[in-house]
């Protein structure tokens, strides 16, 4: 099963872009984030044509989650427990084919000094509390989105220029860092903890893309019996490189099908 997360910026402005990844990288399961639609505007028809369900979490021009799958999807749940005031659309969750899947659009927190921030924090503090009762059964679980977090400065073409900012606060590789604690691997480091530039992000601004210039924020994190199936994964940097682009671009991996409860 081949699972994959995008942040696609607008799938309004990305569905073709979108719509064409799917025929090329063949995913199974896609996570998007930052829809910036509401339910009803989604291009659920567009999608189902392609052979794909899906479940979604929309707010109208800002935040916004996703859960495609051409697989059946089973318990699916929307909205990140713990703050039933929180209305930004950032977390929807499914079971497809024995994995628990979550999408996860993570607070940006820029400006730090402003109460972004603490949003952050605290929104990073409920997903820790989901993370460890989803850890807590045992069963495979795959944790896909853009984290807005640069774990290390080897993820950030260049440390400096980020330094101060929300995605490199102690408090948020802290928190970042918490979440593996719990039994979770970082699934990209995990295969390929020497590879270079290998980023998911690149700013539209200063010539970023064409320079490199950019940052590794969109992650997949996987409980110990979710990795033991992953075969691969990969970053997938062209549609990035093409016209009119999100600027973030698919992270995805493939892991194995269970095997059998062998008989007692």
């Amino acid at each position: 099963m081949r699972i994959a997360s995008w942040n696609v910026n607008s799938i309004k402005a990305r569905l073709d872009a979108a719509l064409a990844w799917l025929d090329e990288g063949q995913p199974d399961v896609l996570a998007l984030q930052e829809l910036k639609c509401v339910e009803d505007a989604f291009p659920r028809l567009e999608f189902e044509a392609k052979g794909y369900k899906a479940v979604i979490t929309g707010q109208k021009t800002y935040n916004g989650s996703a859960i495609l799958s051409r697989l059946p999807i089973e318990d699916p749940m929307v909205g990140l427990p713990g703050d039933d005031s929180d209305e930004q659309a950032r977390y929807v969750e499914a079971t497809i084919n024995g994995v628990r899947i979550a999408s996860i659009y993570l607070p940006n927190g820029n400006p730090v000094g402003t109460d972004k921030f603490p949003y952050k924090i605290g929104w990073m503090k409920r997903l820790h509390a989901r993370a460890t009762e989803l850890a807590a059964t045992g069963d495979a679980v795959a944790l896909l989105g853009d984290y807005n977090v640069i774990p290390t400065d080897e993820d950030c073409y260049d440390p400096r220029a980020w330094d101060g900012d929300a995605l490199t606060r102690p408090e948020s590789r802290a928190a970042f860092r918490s979440i593996l604690n719990l039994g979770y691997y970082d699934a990209f480091r995990a295969a390929k903890p020497n590879a270079p530039a290998a980023y998911t992000f690149w700013d539209y601004q200063a010539g970023a893309w064409q320079k490199d210039n950019g940052i590794r924020i969109d992650h997949v994190l996987l409980t110990g019996a979710a990795l033991d199936r992953m075969m691969d994964i990969d970053i997938d940097r062209r549609p990035r490189g093409r016209p009119k682009a999100s600027d973030h671009t698919p992270i995805w991996c493939d892991l194995a099908d269970a095997p059998p409860t062998p008989r007692l």
